[in-house]
């Protein structure tokens, strides 16, 4: 009688082999180490890989023997750069540990040329793409003219839900602010059920937390609703008041990126959606802003 070994076991030898592969391409010189005696295995010794990550020999060694042993954010961070890995090695390392990389490359791996291509091709559409925690990994000129102006804002306040709470000229866009925060809340705390411990999920709360007590008030609630889509009303501030549709086209599982698009629910809406792509496009509606 077979049997199937646990996921977790099969992470943790993935996890073993990968370090070992990334260990013994990498020479003495490479992380400015002296290249010493005739080494008997190619690159560097796992003894040389603990003291340039600043962990335990018998630690990583049991690492590398898939040992059933907890790995933090900051030793993984650590073996990453000792291992010199590039960005898609260094989200794989932290995707066999199981664990959130808290120094994410910039550029979001999951938001390809082509996607980025279907973004712009949507023309008069506002579209984004969000990931389960409502940052805002790419948008098209209609959608970053939609609520307010997202290219003025640092990329770490381009959340919808930091936006939802604390930013003026959003919360002036938006029919019925408070009904939709609400809303948004909830989703946020059912999908949050999958992260709560981890500190990228934990640093928005505190922050949204500490920043508007109209979000405290609303999260006491404890109340849950699932992702779906629905009729909104926005006040745009360039082209005026708009009838939308709210679309979700899920790009993988429902935990993960998802396009989110706001389709014309009537024709002047769909007129005054292609006047604010014209406006983006020519620069006119910056320029109305007083940017």
């Amino acid at each position: 009688m077979s049997t199937v070994a646990p996921a977790s076991d099969v992470r943790r030898h993935e996890l073993a082999e990968f370090l070992r592969s990334r260990r013994e391409r990498i020479t003495p010189e490479q992380v400015g180490l002296p290249p010493g005696r005739r080494r008997r295995t190619p690159g560097l010794r796992r003894e040389e890989v603990a003291q340039l990550s600043a962990v335990g020999v018998t630690w990583y060694t049991w690492l590398e023997q898939a040992r059933d042993i907890q790995v933090s954010p900051q030793v993984l961070d650590a073996l990453a750069r000792a291992l010199l890995l590039d960005p898609s090695e260094r989200s794989h390392l932290f995707a066999l540990a199981g664990a959130l990389d808290p120094a994410p490359n910039a550029t979001c791996p999951s938001i390809t040329p082509a996607l980025r291509a279907m973004l712009d091709q949507l023309g008069p559409i506002p579209a984004c793409i969000q990931n389960s925690r409502y940052d805002i990994l790419a948008y098209n000129p209609t959608y970053g003219q939609l609520l307010c102006d997202l290219d003025a804002l640092a990329p770490e306040d381009r959340n919808c839900l930091w936006l939802a709470f604390t930013h003026p000229q959003w919360r002036a866009s938006v029919v019925d602010v408070a009904e939709m925060n609400r809303v948004m809340a909830a989703k946020f705390r059912a999908s949050m059920a999958e992260h709560l411990t981890e500190p990228a999920w934990k640093a928005l709360l505190a922050r949204l937390e500490g920043a508007s007590p109209e979000f405290r008030e609303v999260w006491a609630r404890h109340e849950v609703v699932n992702q779906g889509g629905k009729t909104k009303y926005l006040d745009n501030a360039h082209v005026g008041l708009l009838r939308v549709e709210h679309t979700n086209l899920w790009l993988g599982p429902s935990a993960g990126p998802r396009v989110v698009m706001y389709v014309p629910a009537d024709e002047e809406t769909r007129r005054r959606l292609e006047r604010l792509r014209v406006l983006t496009e020519s620069g006119q509606a910056l320029a109305s802003a007083g940017v």
